[in-house]
């Protein structure tokens, strides 16, 4: 529900700031005043296309920024809580669009997924157009794309009157709105679901065909490494062990060299590190038996002298280990070149090479069990396609029953809106080829209308007025919001837009207006332009739109009126710009006999 919208340097606004409420929100004022502004700006914020010529002269930027209540995170929580019940409840009066709860999930989803968080349950979207044309949005503070802001657009509201805006013209919309009329909404989630099983099962299927070839070729390579590498018997650490080892025996003359002077040094000459330790010792020993503090120095000097014996027997023994063996040498170098090769083909290290091995071998099993896989897939996807099938031809029948009886239901509120001469006519054409199958089912959903006697049923997008494009949503709305709902939850209500809906209207038809405008108030927030007093009685929240002339510039403002104001309001739509005490009794009037149908 759109709380507040604030319009800045668009058009002839310089700034206007409006508070609007649940219930039917009326918009009126002298003719070119801006009413429709209002409305379009509301639709920038709803993905709209943006020019620089809406800039206001003399300004570098326009800006649009609507605060809409959506309920709060923890509403959000309940709606997509698995085993929610209220997942596929409509509002009424809503063709094609998700109710409260429906549209709370999608919306939880969204902002889910762009990362956009709601502050007090409510969304802040901003618009703001530069004076060389760029534009960019913001949504909760954080810059999206316009795609984004269309794709957010349904989840708040919808916009009737102009062309580019009307969401009607979509043959999803019309079949979701058939399905809610219908009350088909749990059939329909079911199709829906068994349609993503079934491509779901079908691509895997497909993608298993696709690659069953190409590792079929790969399978011989892949036995061919497998017996390379198993065959090699790699052990962790062992490339490191060989690398020393070969270190060693090639160096085998230099290192007993090495060594066996070390030993000499330490051990054999007659002025060997260990006979000089021992002479020092000796002596310090004899200096610690008159002084005792040098008895440190006698410890530390016996300890060294253990230590360069104890060292000596080390170099000993290994000088003992240490021979050429050339032979052994070869298996070393062979044994690392083994071990080099698989590094090259297969990874740099041992553990690499291990992780290869253990990817060729899943490769085969792979192959091993496609066959398998395959026929469990073909069974699996025959099923799913059976299944489908059964209820979406299920849901088609519901369909063609709900469109015998919404379409005579449309007409009848359209001769109420003074388009008595018109012809609904809806129609569900069942396609049973795979190629036509889409979550929505096998159907093709067509909302056709003659406005005029001997013409041929259209599109709804071929009707050229809008105020008659405008009458035709109110009307499908009038009729899909008549059916009973089955809970609507706690989420705010969505924001419906009409303008123009009053065009060509006047008398009894212009009350037939305010009458289903007033119905579809009490289950969504309704913002409507109109110049008939008749439906301005019916309104919940007046608002008048004037023009002034501030410092030689035109500009405009929007007030929300009071009971007094109200009244004086709908009499100068009767009267003129000349109030008489006869209009404002008439309006007095008005708005009771509005007030007594509520």
């Amino acid at each position: 529900m759109l709380v507040e919208l604030v319009v800045e340097n668009y058009a002839v606004i310089e700034r206007v700031r409006v508070r609007f409420h649940a219930g039917l929100n009326l918009l009126t004022g002298e003719t070119g005043s801006g009413k429709s502004l209002v409305v379009d700006a509301l639709g920038l914020l709803f993905g709209g296309r943006a020019s620089a010529e809406i800039v206001r002269a003399g300004a570098d930027r326009a800006r649009i920024s609507g605060v809409f209540e959506v309920g709060t995170t923890e509403e959000f929580a309940r709606t997509t809580e698995p085993g929610a019940t209220g997942g596929s409840e409509t509002v009424p009066g809503s063709p094609g669009r998700a109710g409260p709860v429906r549209a709370s999930e999608a919306l939880a989803k969204l902002l889910d997924r762009t990362g956009i968080e709601l502050e007090d349950g409510e969304l802040l979207v901003e618009r703001e157009i530069q004076s060389n044309g760029k534009s960019r949005a913001l949504v909760g503070s954080r810059p999206v794309t316009a795609a984004l802001l269309r794709e957010l657009a349904p989840l708040l509201g919808d916009i009737h009157g102009q062309h580019d805006q009307q969401r009607l013209f979509e043959s999803g919309v019309q079949c979701e709105m058939l399905d809610d009329f219908a009350g088909a909404e749990e059939l329909a989630h079911t199709v829906s679901a068994g349609y993503r099983k079934w491509r779901e099962a079908t691509a895997e299927l497909e993608e298993l065909n696709k690659s069953s070839q190409e590792k079929l070729r790969l399978s011989d390579l892949w036995n061919f490494q497998r017996r390379e590498i198993e065959a090699a018997a790699l052990k962790s650490g062992e490339d490191a062990e060989l690398e020393n080892e070969r270190r060693v025996l090639r160096n085998v003359v230099r290192l007993q060299e090495s060594a066996g002077a070390a030993y000499a040094a330490l051990y054999e000459d007659p002025h060997s590190a260990l006979a000089q330790l021992r002479v020092a010792a000796k002596r310090v020993e004899e200096v610690a038996k008159i002084d005792d503090k040098i008895q440190e120095i006698a410890s530390a000097l016996r300890h060294s002298a253990i230590a360069a014996d104890e060292a000596a027997h080390g170099l000993r023994s290994y000088l003992g280990s240490i021979e050429a063996d050339p032979a052994r040498l070869d298996d070393v170098e062979a044994r690392l070149a083994v071990i080099e090769k698989l590094k090259r083909k297969y990874g740099p290290t041992i553990e690499q090479i291990a992780e290869f091995l253990a990817e060729a071998v899943a490769g085969l099993a792979a192959v091993e069990s496609s066959s398998d896989r395959r026929q469990a897939l073909e069974s699996e996807v025959a099923r799913l396609a059976k299944a489908y099938e059964a209820a979406a031809q299920k849901l088609s029948a519901v369909r063609r029953e709900a469109a015998k009886k919404l379409g005579p239901l449309v007409q009848h509120e359209l001769s109420a809106l003074a388009m008595e001469k018109a012809r609904v006519e809806i129609r569900v054409e069942l396609r049973l080829e795979q190629a036509a199958w889409s979550e929505t089912g096998m159907d093709t959903v067509a909302f056709l209308i003659a406005p005029n006697p001997g013409e041929e049923p259209k599109p709804l997008d071929k009707i050229a007025s809008g105020g008659e494009l405008s009458r035709v949503a109110l009307a499908l709305k009038s009729c899909v919001g008549s059916k009973p709902t089955r809970g609507q939850g706690k989420a705010a209500p969505l924001t419906l837009v009409f303008d123009e809906v009053d065009a060509g209207v006047g008398g009894g038809a212009a009350e037939a207006v305010g009458r289903r405008l007033k119905g579809l108030s009490r289950s969504a927030q309704v913002i409507c332009v109109t110049h008939l007093p008749q439906i301005a009685g019916f309104a919940d929240h007046h608002y008048s739109v004037e023009k002034h002339t501030v410092k030689g510039r035109t500009v405009a403002a929007v007030e929300e009126l009071t009971a007094e104001a109200r009244t004086r309001e709908i009499g100068r739509m009767l009267s003129g710009e000349t109030v008489t005490r006869e209009a404002l009794q008439h309006a007095q009037k008005l708005m009771k006999f509005a007030a007594e149908q509520d």
